[in-house]
Protein backbone atom coordinates (compact mmCIF):
# COMPACT_ATOMS: atom_id res chain seq x y z
CA UNK A 1 0.00 0.00 0.00
CA UNK A 2 1.76 3.45 -0.63
CA UNK A 3 1.02 6.18 1.60
CA UNK A 4 -0.24 9.89 0.88
CA UNK A 5 2.68 11.86 2.44
CA UNK A 6 3.11 15.56 0.29
CA UNK A 7 5.52 17.92 1.11
CA UNK A 8 4.77 21.69 2.28
CA UNK A 9 6.54 25.02 3.11
CA UNK A 10 5.21 26.18 6.41
CA UNK A 11 4.41 29.50 4.94
CA UNK A 12 1.82 28.07 2.58
CA UNK A 13 -1.59 28.61 4.07
CA UNK A 14 -3.31 25.56 5.27
CA UNK A 15 -5.42 23.54 3.26
CA UNK A 16 -8.68 21.68 4.12
CA UNK A 17 -7.14 18.46 2.12
CA UNK A 18 -3.71 18.61 3.98
CA UNK A 19 -4.50 15.92 6.71
CA UNK A 20 -2.23 15.89 9.52
CA UNK A 21 0.50 18.68 9.28
CA UNK A 22 3.86 18.30 11.45
CA UNK A 23 6.46 20.56 11.20
CA UNK A 24 9.79 18.71 10.95
CA UNK A 25 12.11 21.40 11.41
CA UNK A 26 14.74 21.87 14.30
CA UNK A 27 13.93 25.94 14.68
CA UNK A 28 10.80 27.44 14.40
CA UNK A 29 10.05 29.10 11.41
CA UNK A 30 10.54 32.53 11.33
CA UNK A 31 7.25 35.78 12.10
CA UNK A 32 4.88 32.57 12.28
CA UNK A 33 2.35 32.17 15.41
CA UNK A 34 1.87 28.75 16.22
CA UNK A 35 -2.21 29.01 16.36
CA UNK A 36 -1.95 29.94 12.84
CA UNK A 37 0.27 27.21 11.38
CA UNK A 38 -2.74 24.59 11.95
CA UNK A 39 -0.03 22.22 13.47
CA UNK A 40 -0.74 18.35 14.48
CA UNK A 41 2.64 18.56 15.89
CA UNK A 42 6.28 20.22 15.96
CA UNK A 43 8.07 16.78 15.74
CA UNK A 44 12.00 17.91 16.02
CA UNK A 45 13.17 14.19 16.42
CA UNK A 46 12.97 13.35 12.41
CA UNK A 47 14.99 16.36 11.63
CA UNK A 48 18.50 16.38 10.53
CA UNK A 49 21.03 17.61 13.69
CA UNK A 50 22.12 21.23 13.68
CA UNK A 51 25.76 20.34 12.88
CA UNK A 52 24.55 18.32 9.99
CA UNK A 53 21.86 20.89 9.41
CA UNK A 54 24.47 24.20 9.36
CA UNK A 55 26.64 21.76 7.35
CA UNK A 56 24.39 21.54 4.36
CA UNK A 57 23.09 25.53 4.57
CA UNK A 58 26.89 26.59 4.71
CA UNK A 59 27.68 24.30 1.71
CA UNK A 60 30.59 22.12 3.51
CA UNK A 61 29.12 19.21 2.40
CA UNK A 62 27.52 17.99 -0.90
CA UNK A 63 23.69 17.06 -1.31
CA UNK A 64 24.84 13.18 -1.17
CA UNK A 65 26.32 13.59 1.68
CA UNK A 66 23.34 15.57 3.44
CA UNK A 67 21.62 12.40 1.98
CA UNK A 68 23.57 10.14 3.55
CA UNK A 69 24.65 11.08 6.79
CA UNK A 70 20.87 12.49 7.30
CA UNK A 71 19.67 8.51 6.73
CA UNK A 72 21.86 7.14 9.22
CA UNK A 73 20.79 9.74 11.54
CA UNK A 74 17.59 8.51 10.94
CA UNK A 75 18.67 4.49 11.40
CA UNK A 76 21.11 5.37 14.76
CA UNK A 77 17.54 6.94 16.06
CA UNK A 78 15.44 3.85 15.05
CA UNK A 79 12.44 4.91 16.52
CA UNK A 80 12.21 8.35 15.35
CA UNK A 81 10.04 7.74 12.90
CA UNK A 82 7.36 5.82 14.42
CA UNK A 83 4.92 9.28 14.85
CA UNK A 84 5.09 9.75 11.57
CA UNK A 85 4.50 6.14 10.70
CA UNK A 86 1.51 6.21 12.88
CA UNK A 87 -0.07 9.53 11.17
CA UNK A 88 0.77 8.11 8.07
CA UNK A 89 -1.19 5.26 8.63
CA UNK A 90 -4.13 6.92 9.47
CA UNK A 91 -4.28 9.14 6.57
CA UNK A 92 -2.20 12.09 4.54
CA UNK A 93 0.49 13.15 6.17
CA UNK A 94 1.75 16.65 5.05
CA UNK A 95 5.21 17.11 6.41
CA UNK A 96 6.19 20.73 6.76
CA UNK A 97 9.64 22.69 6.17
CA UNK A 98 10.62 26.26 6.37
CA UNK A 99 13.09 25.81 3.60
CA UNK A 100 12.49 27.84 0.36
CA UNK A 101 13.65 24.65 -2.05
CA UNK A 102 11.51 21.83 -0.62
CA UNK A 103 12.90 19.87 -3.21
CA UNK A 104 16.86 20.49 -2.10
CA UNK A 105 15.86 19.95 1.92
CA UNK A 106 15.26 17.65 4.09
CA UNK A 107 11.59 16.51 3.58
CA UNK A 108 12.17 13.98 -0.15
CA UNK A 109 14.54 12.22 2.25
CA UNK A 110 12.61 11.90 5.25
CA UNK A 111 9.12 10.91 2.89
CA UNK A 112 10.95 8.35 1.28
CA UNK A 113 12.76 6.56 4.39
CA UNK A 114 8.97 6.91 5.87
CA UNK A 115 7.56 5.30 3.04
CA UNK A 116 9.92 2.55 2.58
CA UNK A 117 9.41 1.72 6.54
CA UNK A 118 6.17 1.47 5.89
CA UNK A 119 6.65 -1.05 3.14
CA UNK A 120 8.94 -2.93 5.44
CA UNK A 121 6.76 -3.01 8.39
CA UNK A 122 3.42 -3.74 5.95
CA UNK A 123 6.15 -6.77 4.49
CA UNK A 124 6.70 -7.63 7.61
CA UNK A 125 3.49 -7.88 9.17
CA UNK A 126 2.24 -10.01 5.68
CA UNK A 127 4.98 -12.10 6.33
CA UNK A 128 4.67 -13.13 9.86
CA UNK A 129 0.49 -13.58 8.40
CA UNK A 130 1.80 -16.53 6.25
CA UNK A 131 4.17 -17.80 8.25
CA UNK A 132 2.92 -20.62 9.95
CA UNK A 133 2.42 -24.19 8.38
CA UNK A 134 -1.25 -23.90 8.56
CA UNK A 135 -1.60 -21.01 6.76
CA UNK A 136 0.13 -22.39 4.20
CA UNK A 137 -2.06 -25.82 4.08
CA UNK A 138 -5.02 -24.42 2.32
CA UNK A 139 -2.60 -23.02 -0.62
CA UNK A 140 -0.86 -26.36 -1.25
CA UNK A 141 -2.20 -28.49 -4.22
CA UNK A 142 -3.98 -31.58 -3.28
CA UNK A 143 -2.63 -33.17 -6.49
CA UNK A 144 -0.30 -35.62 -4.54
CA UNK A 145 0.83 -37.12 -8.38
CA UNK A 146 3.36 -35.30 -8.68
CA UNK A 147 5.13 -35.99 -5.57
CA UNK A 148 8.18 -38.69 -5.64
CA UNK A 149 7.59 -42.07 -5.44
CA UNK A 150 8.48 -43.99 -1.88
CA UNK A 151 11.26 -46.29 -1.66
CA UNK A 152 8.74 -48.40 0.35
Amino acid sequence: MRHDIQLKRIYAEPEADDGARVLVDRLWPRGKRRDTLALTDWYRDASPSNGLRRDWHQGRISHAVFTRRYRWEMADAEDCLLPLMRLARQGRLTLLSAARDLEQSQLPILREALLEALDEEDQEAEGTALSSPPCYAASLPTDHAAEPPSNA
